[in-house]
């Protein structure tokens, strides 16, 4: 019988906040302001307040905010950004909008964030920033990154668009560098019913830039003091995130039970499982397993009716967009040896804890098979 379980369903998220939702969109409908009003206010001091910063600023998506916290720390043609080679491209694609070039260092095997003890050698005097990626919604180790970032001069813009509510050592993510910059992209673990995203900073000038910066660079309406952008975060997703913000720990807190519960029923299997680094608290905005027999699992919980999906299939050095970087194989093998690997599961606050159990099992079911098609397993008579 087909389980039935796709990777993600929206609509069940809905249906639970439905009332609330409908009432927030309804209000900005009455109101009838639709860009930089009411609402975005009302939501940037929330989501601030969430994360422990003094300011936050609505943008367009998540994109964009890695753009804008760029643009505000004046970095452009002719800089160097860090970041990891294995997010997706969109990361390194806000930098070259700046006119920047993004320079990529290799990630720990264990947690899929950049490898903290090989910053130093990607350093040069064209660098300006580092931007981890707290990916899969698992912090970066920004201790030594930070540590690293102050004795070279050099800005942290956390790309937080997967980890909205995770911790290091005591602080949310987003409120650890410089700026944090998050999307509100409807399957993130809070999610828009559209395009959105913010910037975070404790920083007054920088979110002072920010303001002008989304919005054509505007210190008031056609007194443009900065070559800005196009970039503002609506009302009526700010109205939607807002209805949705109050529910985020304890979403978080489910997606960490059904993490937790993988974890238990397929600890004892060849598969490799996610880590939680010491000091962080991992939202698991992905549960990813990892196996060379990726494929072969993938079709065999598809033939069962449970969807997964890849995340990211080829690094960003390798994508044809980046050819021109001169980076070709083996320029971080750790990112690239993952790429080939890597499956996430379904997990998402709906996802009832039979379902979750039948991926798993069915997931054991795969790897029993492939114990008993190893030779290598095969006990001597």
């Amino acid at each position: 019988m087909s389980a039935n379980i796709p990777f993600g369903d929206l609509r069940l998220q809905y249906r639970t906040l439905q009332a609330e939702v409908d009432e927030a969109v309804r209000s900005v409908l009455e109101r009838g302001w639709f860009v930089l009003g009411k609402s975005v206010a009302e939501f940037e001091r929330a989501f601030a307040a969430f994360c422990g910063v003094q300011f936050a600023v609505g943008v367009g998506n998540g994109t964009d905010a890695l753009q804008l916290a760029l643009m505000a720390c004046g970095i452009g043609r002719g800089d160097e950004v860090i970041t990891a080679p294995n997010s997706a491209t969109f990361t390194a694609l806000a930098i070259s909008s700046t006119g920047a070039t993004p320079a990529f260092v290799d990630v720990d095997p264990g947690t899929y964030n950049v490898d903290p003890q090989k910053l130093l050698a990607a350093i040069t005097p064209r660098t300006r920033a580092i931007m981890p990626v707290h990916l899969f919604g698992q912090p970066a180790a920004m201790e030594p990154i930070l540590s690293l970032a102050k004795s070279h001069g050099l800005w942290v813009i956390e790309d937080a668009a997967q980890a909205h509510g995770a911790v290091y050592q005591g602080q949310h993510v987003g409120a650890i560098g410089d700026i944090g910059c998050f999307s509100f992209y409807p399957s993130k673990n809070l999610g828009a019913y559209g395009d959105g995203g913010l910037v975070t900073t404790n920083n007054q000038d920088l979110a002072d830039k920010l303001v002008m910066l989304r919005n054509g660079g505007q210190k008031t309406r056609y007194d443009h003091r900065l070559l800005g952008i196009n970039s503002r975060l609506d009302e009526i997703q700010a109205a939607i995130l807002s209805a949705k913000l109050p529910y985020l720990d304890r979403w978080n807190d489910r997606r960490r039970h059904i993490a937790a519960l993988y974890t238990a029923i397929l600890g004892d299997t060849d598969l490799v499982l996610p880590e939680e680094a010491a000091g962080g608290r991992h939202v698991y905005h992905l549960y990813v397993i990892r196996t060379p027999q990726r494929e072969d699992l993938q079709k065999h919980l598809a033939a069962q009716g449970i969807e997964c999906a890849v995340h990211y299939p080829t690094p960003i050095h390798r994508q044809e967009a980046y050819h021109w970087l001169g980076l070709g194989p083996g320029s971080f093998p750790v990112a690239e040896s993952l790429a080939p690997d890597l499956l996430s599961l379904p997990i998402y606050p709906e996802l009832t804890d039979t379902k979750v159990r039948q991926v798993a099992n069915a997931i054991r079911e795969w790897s029993t098979l492939q114990r008993r098609k190893d030779p290598a397993t095969e006990e001597i008579a």
